[in-house]
């Protein structure tokens, strides 16, 4: 979406407004027109840009491509902020009490939390177009497929496109994902859509991922690449719009390498500087990869009022404590867990978190590391430093990126957008302090957490030195046939 830049006064106040999660943008009029653009927390991320002329005009744009060939700088625009060409500063509208990164201490009530994310999903129930589920069998995803197959029945969405639910999953053959969302399917009933790509078509769109989701950080590419091929077999089915299950790992402290967090308030500092990130990383993957193809993601984890409920929640209550039994999201499965009236099987309740890179096949992130192996010299990395200096590639998968990165948005600008630093499992550089192990492990996948995951790497080798497996061609994207969709 490129949002129009005011040049006169237009004699009337324009909305533009998506949901509750994406851009608000008025015009004012006065005797010059101003602009005021808002940008609501982090599913569609936007750029401002200044004019390559050096006029002092300002431009805005939710992508980079639609600035580069005229703009010299680019900025991102923070979330919660709002821009007005009047005053030509950022400031900060939405300041909501988690924001200041204060502990919270409001006890753990599982049917507040639960009634919240429901009417959250109910909420984003409301359409006009065909649409359905993306369901990659983990918590996050069922619940969505599950709260939304429970309560669609009696919507005036029903009425237009019918009461049963589609759903969508992709993943190499026999991979993690595709099993637990064909079970999941099963158990609620929808109409599922199974699609299979092979390690070499996702390598055959790097390049288009990377053009479109602008970015060169390697867990995120990883990541969209199979979003990226899965939203141009769901549009082509003639569906516009998806329901999602991105923002709850943030939220609750999801991700592995959470079980390391040292005590509730390291904890919960984490969560928040999650949360404020997400625009540059998860939200958008969900948001370009789908856009990319025309399709609308939309995100209830993600919801105002259900951040305020979940993350004003004492944070004691979101740690992982193995002898209680508590495991990651703990709260957020124990919400849901209703015996009388399940919402989903238990122990796709309980599953394990697996990040989507991961879930959709373990050979996946194996196979590009091979690829990268084979693209980048062991010499091109010695001198990445002095080409690269800016967030330096540490790994040939990295540097390969970045190489495809810099030939489609070339200026410093558009380098400076992508955040850097070292991660493990996806997380912040500030939570790699908690276990010494994790320094020479360095990796986002979800693997990488050490003595956490079930399938993790060898901790007594470095990541960085581990044999990368060449990956055969083998046969290209299929649909796995089911009911299709009537648009």
């Amino acid at each position: 979406m490129l949002l129009p830049i005011c040049t006169r006064s237009m004699g009337k106040t324009l909305w533009i407004c998506w949901m509750e999660s994406s851009h608000l943008c008025c015009l004012i009029p006065e005797t010059t027109a101003t602009l005021l653009h808002v940008m609501l927390l982090g599913s569609h991320p936007s750029t401002l840009a200044g004019d390559l002329t050096y006029s002092g005009s300002v431009w805005i744009s939710s992508e980079m491509k639609g600035l580069n060939d005229d703009c010299e700088h680019f900025e991102c625009f923070p979330p919660g902020h709002l821009y007005s060409s009047k005053t030509g500063v950022f400031r900060r509208w939405y300041n909501p009490p988690w924001f200041s990164e204060a502990i919270p201490s409001v006890p753990y009530d599982p049917l507040v939390l639960r009634r919240a994310f429901e009417n959250a999903v109910i909420k984003r129930l409301m359409t006009d177009v065909p649409f359905g589920v993306l369901l990659s069998g983990g918590l996050d995803s069922s619940l969505v497929a599950s709260i939304t197959a429970r309560y669609l029945a009696g919507t005036k969405t029903a009425k237009h496109w019918g009461s049963q639910l589609h759903s969508f999953c992709v993943g190499l053959e026999n991979s993690p994902d595709l099993k637990a969302a064909r079970e999941v399917a099963e158990y609620l009933g929808t109409v599922h859509h199974e699609f299979h790509f092979t390690v070499q078509d996702g390598i055959d769109a790097i390049e288009d991922v990377i053009y479109h989701i602008e970015t060169y950080d390697v867990t995120t590419i990883r990541a969209s690449t199979p979003m990226f091929l899965m939203s141009r077999k769901i549009k082509s089915l003639g569906v516009k719009m998806v329901i999602s299950g991105e923002g709850s790992d943030e939220i609750f402290g999801g991700y592995l390498y959470f079980h390391k967090a040292p005590n509730k308030d390291e904890f919960h500092h984490e969560t928040c500087r999650k949360i404020k990130a997400l625009h540059q990383y998860d939200c958008l993957r969900a948001n370009k990869a789908t856009s990319a193809w025309g399709l609308e993601a939309r995100v209830p984890f993600l919801d105002k009022q259900f951040i305020n409920v979940a993350m004003s929640i004492d944070p004691e209550s979101k740690m992982i404590k193995k002898d209680e039994g508590r495991i990651e999201k703990w709260i957020l499965r124990r919400a849901f867990d209703d015996e009388e009236h399940p919402y989903l099987p238990k122990h796709i309740l309980y599953r394990q978190k697996e990040q989507f890179s991961d879930g959709v096949g373990y050979s996946w992130i194996d196979g590009l590391k091979a690829h990268a192996d084979q693209h980048v010299t062991n010499k091109m990395m010695r001198n990445a430093s002095n080409i690269f200096p800016h967030n330096t590639p540490t790994t040939k998968e990295a540097y390969y990126y970045r190489m495809i990165f810099e030939r489609f948005f070339p200026q410093n600008s558009a380098r400076l957008t992508v955040p850097g630093g070292a991660t493990v499992a996806c997380s912040t550089a500030k939570a790699v302090e908690w276990d010494s192990a994790w320094k020479n492990n360095l990796d986002p996948s979800g693997r990488a957490a050490l003595g956490v995951h079930l399938s993790a790497y060898n901790a007594e080798t470095p990541l960085s030195n581990m044999p990368s497996k060449v990956i055969d061609n083998i046969p290209r994207m299929i649909e796995v046939p089911r009911v299709a969709i009537q648009s």
